[in-house]
């Protein structure tokens, strides 16, 4: 038995969207009393920290439905079936950015909300960038537009809140620890 593991006794399916699934489970805590979690089912991400040959990070500014804002991110996107993290990573730089990478290197994966979500976010950094000439077009739903900030600038963002995100902030701090090593 996994440390504190909470045993599923009923999964009750609520919602299933084009991105998301809802359901509660009946779960039985380690110490024998009984609970219910909700728990979103996603199907993973990727997020790419893009940094031009000139030490700039590469950012998308989009609207956030959820936060009822814009804010600034790095290029990110949700993993289609079968598709495997690395692809997902080059597809989304490109229809986001317009920008290929010579080097895709991955760095790590992380939770997002493992308080009531299982989506993972595969976490990708992309230097000797190059122009696309005929990129890929974005999701027809899917609004952005191209920034391209110094680290300090970056900094700021986070301070001020324009980055407001996780997984950007995350980027801001990689940036911060490794530009000076020369990535």
């Amino acid at each position: 038995m996994k440390k504190f593991e909470e045993k599923t006794t009923k999964t009750t399916p609520i919602y299933d969207g084009k991105i998301v699934k809802l359901q509660v489970d009946d779960v039985m805590l380690p110490d024998g009393q009984v609970a219910k979690r909700e728990i979103i089912k996603h199907p993973g991400a990727v997020a790419v920290i893009a940094v031009t040959d000139e030490g700039k990070l590469v950012l998308v500014e989009q609207y956030r439905k959820a936060l009822e804002r814009s804010i600034v991110e790095i290029p990110a996107g949700k993993l289609e079936p079968g598709e495997e993290p690395a692809m997902t990573a080059r597809r989304e730089l490109e229809e986001e950015t317009g920008y290929g990478a010579h080097s895709l290197t991955y760095l790590q994966t992380f939770a997002t909300s493992p308080g009531f979500a299982d989506e993972v976010i595969h976490l990708y950094v992309a230097k000797d960038l190059y122009n696309i000439d005929n990129k890929a077009a974005l999701d027809e739903d899917e609004f952005v537009e191209l920034i391209e900030v110094s680290l300090e600038v970056a900094q700021s963002m986070v301070a001020d809140q324009r980055i407001f995100d996780a997984k950007t902030a995350f980027a801001v701090l990689w940036l911060a620890a490794h530009l000076e090593n020369n990535l």
